[in-house]
């Protein structure tokens, strides 16, 4: 049985620092560049997310190892008992990084590779030679025993190359790829009509996706899309329907203030100003996020229960609303 929320979040996606040495097609966070928290401000943080009993911190947003003091707050983290991970490009990850990634105790690390064809990469990174780079980062990553992901972005480059990523992840000895679903908040609204997937690719993408998922044992293939209820293909352990923003999971932007997630652009509050646990359970737009009502197609589908109208994100970066229905949806006027 599914509940509307936890107690407090189980992770908490944090923007350590808009800057990034990259510009990619997709970014959603380009274009919002908030100022980032001091260190002092950083470690208050971290202990108001262990005081509210949160169990992962994953850095994103910008590039994380950008600033001065990750290695120094990581292992103020662990040491508080998080367990912390970081997404990154692997561009400026060599022996030495390599080695204090390590050493601050990192849970895992997170390297951003989309295509398995160097130019296809580097073309989509907007970086040339940054395919290079992150594989040796991988490697570099796995040769010091640190757990390592592959995530990649779904869309118009590689949705029928997913297999050849898969493989590369493999060889990589990665424990999980993540194939995220293409987001249409920030560069990715702007580039969305070149990039996004139809509807119809979205269903033959996941069509050829979930039996591999199924099919390969040595790596964990993951998704974070609701809509794979359409193909009765969601996660039946899930905590919660449809997706974890403001269920399980949060974000904090760069400066300190709150969104359900990172592609939702609606402050709910200020992580240094505001009352953590008192955010979390009455926040109006969080409340809204998990009680969500049924509109347009969804009404009356089969399938709401289980996908809540799919990505809120999504129905809000193309319609403007957060309750319509998500724009990847493949499925006809309800199936009733």
């Amino acid at each position: 049985m599914t509940i509307t929320h936890l107690a407090s979040p189980v992770t908490v996606n944090w923007g350590i620092t808009a800057r990034c040495n990259f510009v990619c097609s997709h970014c959603f966070s380009r274009l919002d560049q908030a100022p980032e928290l001091s260190s002092e401000d950083a470690r208050r943080v971290v202990d108001i997310l262990a005081d509210h009993s949160v169990m992962f911190l994953n850095y994103g947003t910008g590039e994380p190892l950008l600033r001065k003091d990750l290695f120094e707050l990581t292992a103020y983290a662990t040491a508080k008992g998080l367990k912390v991970t970081m997404n990154s490009n692997g561009s400026l990850i060599d022996e030495a990084a390599a080695d204090r990634i390590r050493d601050a105790g990192f849970h895992g690390v997170g390297i951003s590779i989309d295509s398995a064809d160097p130019a296809t990469h580097d073309a989509f990174r907007r970086m040339p030679g940054s395919f290079d780079k992150a594989v040796r980062a991988a490697r570099l990553l796995r040769e010091r025993g640190v757990p390592l992901s592959i995530s990649s972005v779904i869309c118009k480059i590689n949705h029928t190359g997913f297999p050849e990523l898969v493989s590369l992840a493999r060889s990589f000895g990665a424990h999980t790829i993540d194939l995220h679903n293409f987001k249409c908040s920030g560069m990715g609204g702007l580039n969305k009509d070149q990039l996004d997937l139809s509807p119809d690719e979205w269903k033959a993408f996941y069509e050829s996706a979930v039996p591999m998922r199924e099919s390969v044992t040595d790596i964990d293939i993951a998704f974070d899309d609701p809509i794979l209820s359409l193909l009765g293909a969601e996660d039946k352990a899930a905590l919660v329907s449809g997706s974890v923003c403001g269920k399980l999971s949060l974000y904090v932007k760069p400066d300190g203030e709150i969104t359900p997630c990172g592609f939702i652009p609606i402050t709910i509050g200020h992580i240094l100003r505001d009352d953590f646990g008192t955010m979390w359970e009455s926040s109006p737009v969080l409340d809204h996020l998990r009680h969500k009502s049924a509109t347009g197609k969804c009404s009356g589908c089969s399938k709401f229960s289980a996908c809540l109208g799919g990505c809120t994100a999504r129905a809000l970066a193309v319609y403007g609303s957060l309750e319509a229905p998500d724009p990847h949806c493949w499925a006809e006027e309800a199936e009733k």
